[in-house]
């Protein structure tokens, strides 16, 4: 029986997507539910799976952009794909069934030991190496042939040594290479291009920055870091605090929150946080909706899951689609200062960054504690100087003094006495 399987659909405005990488071969035989290829989006990078066991036929090729619903590839299912015992090597996993051939262990040994002949090579094979090569049924063909692939500059390294050595040597990988690797960009990538580009042209961007003290908010984290694990299985990272935190800055210069549509301005009442996370295709930016109103252990525990389903390529465009203010961590990377850029429609971003011990005045004693210089760039076209500044401070008093996420930002003295 040969069964279809077709392109799916990223979401409701996507209508074209290209065939970004095939994960398996023509011809090979493929499992139930296993990833066979990648497709790339505007977007999004999504994996696309086998529906049923059987052999495949690919028809598209890797950087063909097709329609939505075309024709992937196709299963032949009467070729029934097993699975063998864990104990033999994982590189023979998948076989067909019809074409099962019974050998008996000392034949396969036998079968090894022909295939090796280290002797009739000028490549020396130690004894523990040997006996590798024999339990895993590998000639020396392909233990060479996995080891290295050779290029022009071998060959020309080669040539030029003299001829009495030529037959004797391996070609090795060099020391330098004027080679050049060459790939098309993915559509992801493409598209990031042209928005990071638009962002300069189209906005009004300008960038302000602060210091913050994380010592009180490291503080409760190393202290209660046990009892979050236990409860919730997770460690507290510093994202779901200042996302938090953000949101509450939200309610004192609520212009950070809003958005230019034409000559409209609009100013949602709730606050959805993009979380920009790093994956092997790019930069990906997964949604944290209604931040406002989840507890910082709520949003740790979303921000687990959807940076997963980001760096497997399992996270769907809707939870990509929307946003109103964004984040981006880049001391995780090591960075000391940077003037992140702006995710349209959106009019701002906070930047964090790497943690430094840094003497510091504090009451007039020259101090050393654990700073992070932090950056909001903002659409000046919509944020005046004073709201991008005074929300830049609040988010800087809500991590220093990390009590006031219980009291709405407000100082926890003035809420007791009323004031």
């Amino acid at each position: 029986m040969l069964i279809e399987i077709k392109v799916p659909t990223p979401g409701e405005s996507i209508t074209e997507v290209e065939l970004g990488k095939w994960l398996v071969a023509e011809g090979d035989l493929v499992e139930k539910d296993q990833e066979v290829a990648e497709i790339e989006s505007d977007k999004a990078t999504l994996t696309l799976s086998a529906t049923e066991s059987g052999q495949i036929k690919i028809q598209i090729q890797e950087g063909e952009r097709v329609a939505v619903g075309a024709i992937a590839c196709t299963i032949d299912t009467s070729f029934v794909v097993e699975r063998k015992t864990e104990k033999e090597p994982i590189a023979s996993e998948l076989f067909v069934k019809p074409q099962e051939a019974k050998v008996s262990e000392p034949e396969k040994k036998s079968i090894a030991k022909a295939a090796v002949k280290p002797e009739d090579s000028n490549v020396k094979v130690t004894p523990v190496a040997r006996e590798m090569m024999e339990e895993n049924n590998l000639s020396m063909d392909e233990v060479l042939s996995g080891l290295h692939r050779i290029s022009k500059g071998d060959i020309e390294a080669v040539l030029a040594l003299p001829k009495q050595n030529q037959k004797t040597i391996v070609p090795s990988k060099g020391t330098f290479s004027r080679e050049e690797k060459r790939e098309k960009m993915t559509s992801l990538r493409r598209k990031l291009s042209e928005r990071l580009v638009a962002v300069k042209n189209e906005t009004a961007m300008l960038t302000t920055f602060n210091e913050i003290d994380m010592s009180r908010v490291m503080e409760m984290r190393t202290k209660l870091q046990n009892k979050f694990v236990e409860k919730y299985g997770l460690k507290l990272g510093f994202m779901s605090i200042f996302s938090k935190a953000v949101a509450e800055a939200m309610q004192f210069h609520p212009t950070i929150n809003a958005q230019i549509n034409g000559e409209e301005i609009i100013s949602p009442e709730f606050v959805d946080i993009g979380i920009a996370v790093q994956t092997p295709k790019g930069l990906m930016v997964p949604i944290i909706r209604n931040t406002e109103s989840k507890t910082i252990a709520e949003i740790e525990i979303e921000l687990k899951v959807l940076a997963e389903k980001a760096r497997t390529k399992k996270i769907t465009v809707e939870e990509l689609t929307g946003g109103t203010f964004t984040i981006t961590n880049g001391g995780t990377f090591g960075s000391l200062m940077s003037t992140p850029i702006i995710n349209p429609p959106q009019s701002a971003i906070l930047g964090m960054h790497n943690i430094v011990d840094r003497p510091i005045a504090v009451n007039g004693q020259v101090v050393i504690r654990p700073m992070m210089y932090v950056a909001l760039s903002y659409d000046h076209r919509i944020i005046d100087g004073k709201d991008s500044v005074g929300f830049l401070v609040k988010v800087k008093e809500l991590i220093e003094n990390p009590e006031r996420l219980l009291t709405n930002g407000r100082n926890p003295e003035e809420v007791l006495l009323g004031l």
